[in-house]
């Protein structure tokens, strides 16, 4: 069995964003790892128009040029880490959107979350959790969030993410469970 593939995907697209500077500390955390390997994914480079297809690719193939871009880029992956910025108690419009745009691409991985916001981005995580399901992902538990009184001097580019010596072990802990399920799952793949 190959090596299995890790998506670090950054929801927000905004100018002001931290979920680089996020995913990339998750990054150079994960890269100390031998069980998987990890790519950083950019929403910002798949610009696709709010969901305007027939149906879900679950059902009609897409027909915008990007959005099959998208779609088999997320192919590539046997799991995944969302980078996730809590925007009005949900996850980020962008985010939602690259969701809707697969299906199958989806189906049958592993979801892991780093996320950020005045309550650590834990009701954007929720959100997330339970799109993943309907998308027939496996969430895993550990999450690693960044509260107000961490996040707040992070926003106001007084403090980097790296700067918060207490992540590193929340997101061991987070890339274990990542692997177990991540492992579990591409074995159960392979034999169907």
């Amino acid at each position: 069995m190959n090596v299995p593939k890790i998506g670090i995907i950054i929801s927000s697209t905004r100018a002001t964003r931290v979920g680089e500077q996020a995913a990339t500390y998750v990054a150079s955390i994960a890269k100390k790892r031998t069980d998987l390997s990890f790519e950083i994914v950019d929403l910002r480079d798949y610009p696709m128009p709010f969901f305007n297809e027939v149906a879900s690719n679950a059902y009609v193939p897409s027909t915008n040029p990007i959005a099959q871009k998208w779609q088999k880029k997320v192919a590539e992956f046997d799991g995944f880490i969302f980078i996730t910025a809590e925007y009005n108690n949900s996850i980020t419009a962008a985010l939602k959107n690259a969701l809707d745009y697969a299906y199958p691409e989806w189906n049958r991985k592993a979801a892991a979350y780093f996320s950020y916001g005045s309550a650590g981005g834990a009701r954007a995580v929720q959100h997330l959790k339970d799109i993943c399901v309907e998308l027939q992902m496996a969430p895993v538990r550990q999450a690693v969030l960044i509260q107000g009184n961490d996040f707040f001097p992070i926003m106001n580019g007084q403090k980097q993410v790296k700067d918060l010596g207490y992540l590193e072990g929340l997101v061991e802990q987070m890339l274990d469970q990542l692997s177990w399920w991540t492992l579990a799952l591409k074995q159960a793949r392979e034999k169907a």
